[in-house]
């Protein structure tokens, strides 16, 4: 009798607003599963026609076996930095998902389970930059799902850090992971 070997697909989106950095996180986070942690991921994004302001969203697949959909389908977690994203991605959570909501920027959630969490504020405390808010969001969403590992996801942020900003991008990250341990207990 041969052994069967479960393959798994994890299907992430990263929404808010053009300017915040989604699209990026989630280039970030598909690197870190294909290049430093060895599985198979894929990555695609949407914006709307006003770069800044409007909506954007990154989805990112991540497997361990062959990847034959490239869209989110069922999210296994949705990370909304903005209402309209929110509004207009919550309801492609799987039953079980993860909300993950920046409680400065969503103010209507519409499940009671969501994981709330001051996303940009963090940023702008920990970094003095709110535009780091897309980092300190992958933090939390690997605490989180362990979609990736923490190694991982630090050298993929540290590879797209600009030069004289790893340290920032570092202490972000590391936020994220501080906020979602506190949330997990």
């Amino acid at each position: 009798m041969q052994n069967k070997v479960i393959e798994e697909r994890i299907e992430i989106r990263l929404a808010g607003e053009g300017g915040q950095g989604m699209i990026l996180a989630g280039i970030i986070l598909a690197e870190a599963a294909a290049i430093y942690d060895g599985k198979n991921a894929i990555q695609t994004q949407s914006y709307g026609p006003e770069a800044r302001g409007g909506a954007s969203k990154s989805e990112v697949i991540i497997g361990t076996g062959e990847l034959d959909h490239p869209e989110v389908i069922n999210a296994d977690a949705l990370v909304a930095l903005s209402q309209e994203a929110c509004d207009k991605y919550a309801s492609g959570l799987k039953k079980d998902g993860v909300l993950i909501v920046d409680t400065e920027k969503v103010g209507r959630v519409p499940v009671n389970n969501a994981v709330r969490i001051p996303i940009s504020r963090i940023a702008l405390e920990k970094t003095g930059k709110s535009i780091t808010a897309n980092v300190v969001a992958l933090g939390v969403v690997v605490a989180l799902t362990k979609v990736v590992s923490r190694e991982a996801i630090q050298k993929a942020v540290l590879a797209r850090a600009p030069r004289g900003t790893e340290e920032i991008n570092r202490t972000a990250l590391e936020a994220g992971f501080a906020e979602a341990e506190r949330f997990l207990h």
